[in-house]
This record gives C-alpha cells, structure tokens and sequence, in this order.
C-alpha cells in the first residue's frame, strides 16, 4: 500500500493468537502529517498467505507520533506502534488476541 506522503515505509508479519500467519486480516492506520496535522491520509490493507503486508510512501515527519496500526480479523484484533522520525524503514509484528465482548 503506497501512501505517497513521503519516504518512510513500515513492514507487518499479522499472527494469530497459535503463532501462524493471518491472512486477510485488515490493517488500517490514519496518517496526520504537516503543518498542525493539516494534511491526512487514512490507509487500510490486507495481509497476504503469510500474513505480511508492507505500507511504503510513509512521512518522515507525523503529528502526534507514534502511528498505530490496527490489525483485525473475526473476533480478533492487535496494535503496533510506529514513529517514522525514530526508525524510517522498520519491520513490526502484531498478535492478534481475542476482542473482550462487551
């Protein structure tokens, strides 16, 4: 998923709570970058067979980092945080856990 905002990109590996691959498991992030946050970019993409899924054109610079990517699948979902101004070019991962019902 090329967000075309800049030159930062980030690598996720999606698991699932018994440590296998998710596939098509939904990544969504919003981007807020620019002076004050003006400009905004919402992104959201799947997860391949092996659970990997790459964001690149990422600002270098976000207001309010970190970033957080929010995974889901089914009754399932988990979060990674990333700061493009740290770590430019990073590879994350996220376990999935079981959503509490409410």
């Amino acid at each position: 998923m090329d967000g075309a905002a800049g030159p930062c990109s980030l690598e996720l590996t999606v698991t699932s709570p018994d440590g296998k691959p998710a596939y098509a498991a939904t990544v969504k992030v919003h981007v807020a970058y620019g002076f004050g946050g003006a400009r905004r970019l919402d992104l959201e993409a799947g997860t391949n067979s092996d659970g990997k899924l790459k964001f690149t054109g990422l600002p270098a610079r976000v207001h309010r980092p970190p970033l957080e990517f929010n995974a889901s699948k089914d009754d399932l979902s988990g979060v990674a945080t990333y700061d493009p101004s740290a770590e430019c070019h990073a590879t994350h991962e996220i376990m999935l856990v079981r959503t509490k019902s409410q």
